[in-house]
């Protein structure tokens, strides 16, 4: 049996053309099993490539900036003897330990086909990109769980053209690739600032805006300074973030939901939800509380198409749910919420926070969102406006439940109060459309039969 394996490119969802931003090993080097050969990054996210086993590699199929789909062959790779055995049931292990994670009952993501020469690739982020202190290379995920759906794909630029764009001050937002799939050339970049230097109007790709640069200011001449590089997270969710709050007219709903008889019923079955492998976290009865409020307004489980003359109604109730880590938040997608008990949703919701966490997410646990939760119940704050994740037209935000006396009508009584913070889309949902949605909420939280807890 030849000891020779064909590295390919994993599942990385519906992308293609996906560029080659970062080469780690070269031909003739010896490896390790699961260390990082190259670096792909899509719209989304930037995943490395992880070697199936310990070897040499004998052949590198691609280059720096070469842009790869599903199954293109990247590498060759000559198998250890001592290791050629364990190479093949690698994937099937790794997906056997994932799927003990969901409930059976539950509805599993498809897998990708696996092969003894394409293990799903973990989502990382590369040293280059990250912060102090995050070096190793399983660090936290790149992805901000927004779908990039601007009239026209936003270009990909290679990191030296990108840190040229910095130098220069130049937004890669407004300039057109004419390299290979829009692709961002240094060149594009130098005609770009020659044309805003000499007034001419810029091309802009999407949205354009006539607005000021930040002043360009030498702090160190105030005091002690010193530099620290965003991690890959941030510089990739900072153009989205960006986009988003510019493009779609935010405007942010408060309310608050009693939800002391829902923490009760929480607190009575802790134990033994422990005793099932998971935490029964607030954040399961908000899933469910949202989704039927999704099903009572349909406009909120929608999207705007791109000509913004037409609402896309979504019949499936996938939600996005924000997940701190270290290097910046990540979005998995729980999918199918509605065919899905509290049990199940804590389940999964655990299993999908640890994936994140560990920087095992794949580009499919990022896509479908229909509605997304972003809760920080366990930090503090009142309030806040969340940001949409376009193309979705809402979002919750969920701050710390905190014990107040409210009037029953005779007497102040303790009550557990969670406030709800709801951004939406004003093209789509008006301010009284957001009450309901946001009051009927709140009353399906603070009634346990509601909530199928009774």
């Amino acid at each position: 049996m030849s000891n020779r394996l064909e590295i390919k490119v994993p599942d990385i969802g519906e992308f293609t053309d996906v560029p080659v931003i970062e080469i780690l090993v070269s031909a003739g080097e010896h490896v390790e099993a699961e260390q990082s050969l190259l670096t792909l990054e899509s719209d989304k996210a930037t995943m490395e490539v992880p070697s199936p086993a310990a070897g040499i590699i004998t052949e590198l199929r691609v280059k720096l900036d070469d842009t790869v789909t599903e199954n293109d062959v990247l590498a060759v790779l000559e198998v250890d003897e001592a290791a050629s055995g364990e190479a093949e049931p690698a994937a099937p292990e790794a997906e056997k330990a994932t799927s003990a994670a969901v409930p059976a009952t539950a509805e599993k993501p498809a897998p990708a086909t696996p092969t003894p020469s394409a293990p799903p690739a973990p989502v990382t982020s590369t040293p280059a990109a990250a912060g102090p202190g995050v070096g190793a290379r399983t660090s936290p995920p790149v992805n901000v769980g927004i779908d990039t759906t601007l009239p026209g794909r936003i270009p990909y630029a290679s990191p030296a053209v990108r840190m040229y764009a910095r130098e220069l001050g130049a937004d890669l937002l407004r300039v057109t690739g004419t390299g290979r799939s829009q692709r961002i050339l240094k060149e594009d970049v130098t005609a770009f600032i020659k044309s805003v230097m000499s007034g001419a109007p810029a091309p802009a790709p999407g949205l354009s805006f006539d607005i000021a640069p930040p002043p360009k200011v030498d702090f160190s001449k105030f005091g002690d300074t010193r530099r620290q590089e965003l991690s890959r997270i941030n510089k990739i969710s900072s153009k989205f973030l960006h986009r988003n709050w510019l493009s779609i007219p935010h405007v942010t709903h408060n309310d608050r939901a009693d939800v002391t008889e829902m923490e009760a019923f929480r607190q009575a079955h802790k134990a033994q939800a422990a005793e099932q492998g998971f935490k029964l976290t607030p954040l399961v009865f908000l899933i469910k509380a949202c989704v039927a409020a999704l099903e009572k307004f349909p406009k909120f489980n929608a999207s705007l198409d791109p000509n913004g003359q037409h609402l896309v109604l979504k019949n499936y109730f996938n939600i996005g749910i924000a997940v701190d880590t270290p290097d910046g938040l990540v979005v998995p997608v729980i999918r199918d919420c509605d065919a899905k008990s509290i049990s199940e949703l804590a389940l999964e919701l655990v299993a999908a926070s640890q994936r994140a966490r560990d920087g095992k997410l794949t580009p499919k646990d990022l896509q479908g969102g229909s509605f997304t939760i972003s809760s920080l119940g366990g930090i503090g704050g009142t309030s806040f406006s969340p940001i949409i994740n376009a193309p979705e037209v809402a979002i919750l935000g969920v701050s710390r439940s905190r014990m107040e006396p409210v009037w029953d009508g005779e007497a102040f009584q303790p009550r557990l109060m969670m406030p709800l913070s709801l951004s939406y889309d004003h093209r789509v949902i008006d301010g009284a459309s957001a009450a309901r949605f946001a009051r009927f909420l709140a009353e399906h939280l603070e009634n346990p039969e509601h909530l199928g807890l009774r």
